[in-house]
């Protein structure tokens, strides 16, 4: 069981990105506060959880039902990711991480990233999915299945300590450093997008 435990808590840390998910969020919320960023991490981790566990019990049969693959998934989280990353790149505000005045007057704002893009897709992406449902399928006892979900929870609670770093770098770095920080990781965030897609693409299997 303690093999089963490690060799899934290092594969669910690659692919959640445990070791970057700190600098993707301090881009990402340079214009936070500090308690917003808490709340922000919080919220993304907690709601990152619901989706991976939900998938750790019913992802085969959700996936099954609506003919779902998950090369379609991997797809489907680069190309939202991409449109994110161009918006960082060119510092621009649209759907995804500015608001509207009417959201603004209700005080439903698109910049809490929590949901979008931080629980999903960065957090719980097409590889953590992909990953959770592997190895929940593949778990020999029920005992060994809990295992794996313990590994899941260890991996993101690993995920919100690093997510709370991002506070004293932001503040480190100031509204100038976060500019540069934030191009620079929305050309790092294209390329992740990119290769997402190229993954599903290639799993896919459309090319032959």
């Amino acid at each position: 069981m303690t093999a089963s435990f490690f060799v899934a808590f290092a594969t669910f840390f690659a692919t959640v990105g445990v070791a970057d998910i700190a600098f993707i969020f301090a881009g990402l919320t340079r214009s936070y506060t500090a308690r917003q960023r808490v709340v922000a991490a919080t919220r993304g981790v907690v709601i990152a959880t619901a989706i991976l566990l939900f998938f750790a019990f019913v992802g085969n049969l959700i996936l099954d039902v609506f003919g779902i693959t998950l090369p379609a998934l991997r797809v489907a989280g680069g190309i939202l990711l991409l449109l994110i990353a161009i918006d960082m790149v060119f510092a621009r505000h649209s759907g995804g991480t500015g608001t509207t005045t009417e959201e603004e007057a209700e005080g439903m704002t698109r910049e809490d990233i929590s949901v979008f893009p931080l629980a999903m897709p960065l957090l719980a992406g097409a590889g953590s999915i992909s990953a959770v449902i592997l190895f929940t399928t593949s778990a020999s006892s029920d005992m060994e299945f809990w295992v794996i979900v313990g590994a899941l929870v260890a991996t993101l609670f690993l995920a919100w300590l690093a997510l709370l770093v991002a506070i004293p770098i932001q503040r480190l770095l100031g509204l100038t450093g976060m500019s540069v920080v934030t191009r620079v990781v929305g050309i790092l965030l294209t390329a992740l997008a990119v290769q997402f897609i190229f993954d599903g693409v290639r799993e896919s299997g459309v090319l032959g």
